[in-house]
Order: C-alpha cells, then sequence, then structure tokens
C-alpha cells in the first residue's frame, strides 16, 4: 500500500495486505458511510465501509462485513450522484465565469481541479463533442463518469459543469440532456449561409424577395431604417445591412428557437444555452450578434453565452493569429454588446490565446465562458515524449503520415516544412514539439487517427501502451496540467480565491 495521508480507513485489513495506490484527497464521510478512492492493476475503485441506504445502494464485493469493493463505474457513479450533490454537474447561469476544459482521455479532470479550484472560475470539466467521442471510441456517459469520480478522487465540492459541445443534431441534443448534461452548445453553422457576403447587392436582393412576405415583413417591421443605441454603440440597419442579416441567419434563429423550446425549455434539469455562430468562414459583425441576439430576445429565448466568430484566427492549440490592436477593437464591442443583453461572451478555441487573455480579460472584465480544446491531450503527449521516447517516434511518424485525413476535421493551417525532422532531434529533446506550434497542431488534431490505429490483426498500435504510460505517469501528468491551466487563468488575470 502506497499511504500518503493517514485517514481511519486506511486502517481496515484491506490496506495493510494489498499494494494499492490510495488518493489521500478523496477521503468522504456521507452519513453512516465513508469511503476513499484508490487504484489497483491501473482500475480505480472505492473502499466504502458504512451502513444504510447509501452504502447498500452501492454495488462491488464485499471486503468485510460492513465495507466493500466498489468499482468506479457508471451505475455506481449515478448512485454517487443522488447522494453526493457536488458529483453531478450543474449549470452556473449568467454571472459566473466558466472554463470549458474538456477530457479527450478521461484521466485530466483531477489535474483541471487541482488548479481552477484556485481561482475564481468554475471549471467545465466534461466537454466533448460528438466528433470527439467518434474519434476516441467514448461515449457521453463515459465523459460525465470520469468527470464525476474526479471529484471524489480530488475532494472537490466547488461545482462543476458538463457540456454537450458542439451539437448540431437534435437526436444528440436529446441525448446529451438526457444523460445530465448541464451546458448545451448549439451549433449552428449547418443553417449560417456562408455564401451570402460573396453575394453581389443584386443577388442578395433577388435572394431576399424570394423569402416569403410573412418572413420579410417581420425582419423589416423590427429593424428596416431603424438604428439603436446600444452597448455604447449606434447600430444601423439600411435595407442592405437588413438583407444581408437575414439571409445569412434567418435560417439559423429558425434553429436556435426549436431548439431552445423543444429541449431547453422541456428539460428536466437547469441548463446553461449556449449559442455557436463561430464555426463558420464568416466573421461575425457586431451588426449581426446584435441583430441575432435581438431576435432571440422577442422570440423570448434565453442564453447564458453566445460565442461570435471574431476576426483574425482562433486555431487549435495554438496563440492567436492576427492584428491584435484590431482583436481588441473587435473583441470590446462583441464584449458590450453580450453585457447589453445580459449573457457572457464565449471564446472558442480559447486554448492558449496567450496574446489575447489580457483583451479578452480587460473587456469583458472576467466574466466569460472559454473554451479550451486539447490541450489535455498535448500535455500528454508531452509526458509520453519525456518517459517513452520510442512510442512517441512511432506514434510521431504515424501521426504526420495520416495528417491529411485528421486535418479535414478541424481548421488549421500548420506549415510542415518547418518542423524539424525527428531523426534530427535527440531523445531529452523531444517534449520541445510540444512547445512547436506547427507540430503541435498536428498532435492535437491526430488524437482520433492516433488512438485508434491498430496493426493488420486488428489489435491496437499505440492505444494500450500509450495509456499505461499515463498510468505511470500520473502525478505527473497532473501537474503539468496545473502548470498549463494555471498559466491560462493567470494570464486571464483571474482573481485567487481567498483561501
Amino acid at each position: 500500500m502506497q499511504e500518503t495521508q493517514s485517514n481511519p480507513l486506511l486502517q481496515e485489513e484491506f490496506f495493510q495486505n494489498n499494494d494499492v495506490k490510495v488518493y489521500p484527497r478523496s477521503y468522504t464521510q456521507e452519513g453512516d458511510t465513508s469511503l476513499v478512492m484508490f487504484k489497483q492493476d491501473g482500475k480505480k475503485y472505492l473502499y466504502v465501509k458504512g451502513t444504510g441506504s447509501f452504502f447498500e445502494e452501492l454495488s462491488g464485493e464485499a471486503a468485510g462485513e460492513d465495507s466493500k469493493i466498489v468499482p468506479c463505474d457508471h451505475a455506481n457513479r449515478l448512485i454517487l450522484n443522488r447522494y453526493l450533490d457536488y458529483t453531478k454537474p450543474r449549470a452556473f447561469g449568467n454571472k459566473v465565469t466558466t472554463m470549458g476544459v474538456g477530457d479527450r482521455l478521461g484521466l485530466a479532470s483531477p489535474g483541471h481541479i487541482a488548479i481552477m479550484r484556485q481561482y475564481e472560475v468554475k471549471p467545465i470539466l466534461a466537454q466533448q463533442s460528438i466528433r470527439e467521442l467518434s474519434l476516441t471510441e467514448r461515449d457521453i456517459n463515459d465523459v460525465l463518469d470520469s468527470a464525476s469520480y474526479a471529484t471524489i478522487q480530488e475532494g472537490y465540492t466547488g461545482g462543476f459543469g458538463a457540456d454537450g459541445d458542439h451539437l448540431k443534431l437534435e437526436a444528440d441534443i436529446k441525448l446529451a440532456l438526457d444523460s445530465g448534461m448541464s451546458m448545451l452548445t448549439l451549433d449552428c453553422s449547418d443553417y449560417i449561409r456562408n455564401e451570402v457576403p460573396e453575394m453581389t447587392p443584386a443577388e442578395l436582393e433577388k435572394a431576399y424577395m424570394e423569402l416569403s412576405e410573412e418572413i420579410r415583413s417581420h425582419y423589416e417591421a423590427a429593424y428596416l431604417d431603424r438604428t439603436f443605441e446600444a452597448a455604447g454603440m449606434s447600430i444601423h440597419f439600411d435595407r442592405e445591412e437588413l438583407m444581408y442579416n437575414v439571409m445569412l441567419y434567418h435560417d439559423a434563429l429558425n434553429y436556435m428557437v426549436h431548439i431552445y423550446h423543444e429541449f431547453i425549455k422541456k428539460a428536466d434539469h437547469e441548463i446553461d444555452f449556449e449559442i455557436s455562430i463561430d464555426e463558420t468562414a464568416t466573421v461575425t459583425k457586431p451588426e449581426s450578434h446584435f441583430f441575432v441576439a435581438q431576435e432571440l430576445i422577442n422570440e423570448g429565448v434565453q442564453v447564458n453565452s453566445l460565442a461570435p466568430r471574431f476576426i483574425g484566427e482562433f486555431q487549435k492549440g495554438v496563440d492567436y493569429m492576427g492584428d491584435l490592436a484590431d482583436f481588441e477593437v473587435d473583441l470590446a464591442k462583441h464584449a458590450n454588446i453580450a453585457k447589453y443583453f445580459d449573457y457572457k461572451l464565449s471564446i472558442h478555441s480559447g486554448s492558449d490565446k496567450f496574446s489575447a487573455f489580457p483583451i479578452i480579460a480587460k473587456h469583458t472584465e472576467g466574466l466569460f465562458h472559454l473554451k479550451t480544446a486539447g490541450t489535455n491531450w498535448l500535455e500528454a503527449v508531452r509526458v509520453l515524449a519525456k518517459h517513452n521516447p520510442e512510442l512517441f517516434r512511432k506514434m510521431h511518424t504515424y501521426a504526420f503520415e495520416h495528417f491529411p485525413e485528421a486535418q479535414a476535421y478541424y481548421h488549421i493551417t500548420p506549415d510542415l516544412t518547418t518542423i524539424k525532422p525527428l531523426d534530427e532531434v535527440a531523445d531529452s529533446e523531444l517534449p520541445e514539439y510540444m512547445n512547436d506550434r506547427n507540430a503541435r497542431q498536428v498532435w492535437h488534431v491526430t488524437y482520433g487517427v492516433l488512438l485508434t490505429a491498430v496493426d493488420e490483426a486488428g489489435d491496437r498500435l499505440f492505444k494500450n501502451d500509450f495509456f499505461a504510460n499515463m498510468d505511470e505517469f500520473e502525478e505527473e501528468y497532473r501537474e503539468s496540467l496545473v502548470n498549463h491551466i494555471g498559466k491560462h487563468l493567470e494570464t486571464l488575470q483571474l482573481k485567487k480565491v481567498a483561501e
């Protein structure tokens, strides 16, 4: 037994006779039942001792007359949720700063909790898109299970959220809400007409006139030749500006309204509803942001956060690409519109945007939702490079060979010619690949290709060895996330929790 902190349960015969790793922060008491988490042979369990309904409902093998070994599985997670409310995801509303960190591997939440509990921000631990679930062969319940058990492991009672991220289809939305997700990010990109900005005035007029008179009358009565004094700006809709926004967003607005009334309002638990109009090539003009928000208000839709498409590039896993002075002007307008309509501005692909973070902090006054994506995976790869260079080299080669198929899922533009050839790099230098923005992007998007790769016999090429490495260096991985996400929180100028 690896004993790192004493608690009453560690005196039990089981811990005296078994070589297991105990998670000292996990010691929990609820009524007549107490528990502690441990790991044996790479799997996590709860040692539970007590009496009463909580003890009886948890399913496991008897370890004594009043104790049992409980696997950290889905069924037992649901029981924990009923008795320990903080293990269940919750909504945070409009007035709490939140940060989506996600967890592609199911291993990152302990590190995320360890650092985020120190700041005035709430973690959205479970944040996976359907695309990511598919690429990692996971499901929503697995993601929720990992986050929930992490709260036990870390002894964290401060509350966390779970985001059905970038969902498009009604079936996926229903699945996410039925599973207990506390946040829904509605991706409207399939309904945004990206050809509109390229239309000539004549083409725009023709397309607009093909809409029904009822639709045109609705928008014209509300906006045509009107000027709105809002958020310190004068926002005016002449005929061309109105036609542009109607043609660009009319279909998307219909879908937003439908999803809100059909799913969000009917949900049996509180939901933070986020609108995403960023997954598009079309930069969101301030007039467009105002138009979308005002229409949602007019239709009775309550939004907790909205993600516009900012100018410049918010590519995955690297710093902001663009002119920061122009970005600040743009960001300030969107932040003011969000304040005017009383929701949080949401920044997507926010991981590693260190040069932009002070600007975001300044103009949102520290109240925002920010999504990071995949940095937990990149930090895992860094740990791998340090301790298992042979496996890292094999995965690196495979990732570059299969990069084109992975790139199809993401908008990234790395310059592969600038990446130092692997045979010119010593083992001790391999972790530095995670600091090269181009190599970093290749690794960022090839996680699915790597984790699902198989040999001719159908066996996993890398997955089992990769997870064995992460199991062995679990604490180092936790600390790497503390440092990396900690840099995000510091650069975002978030306040530390008073001790």
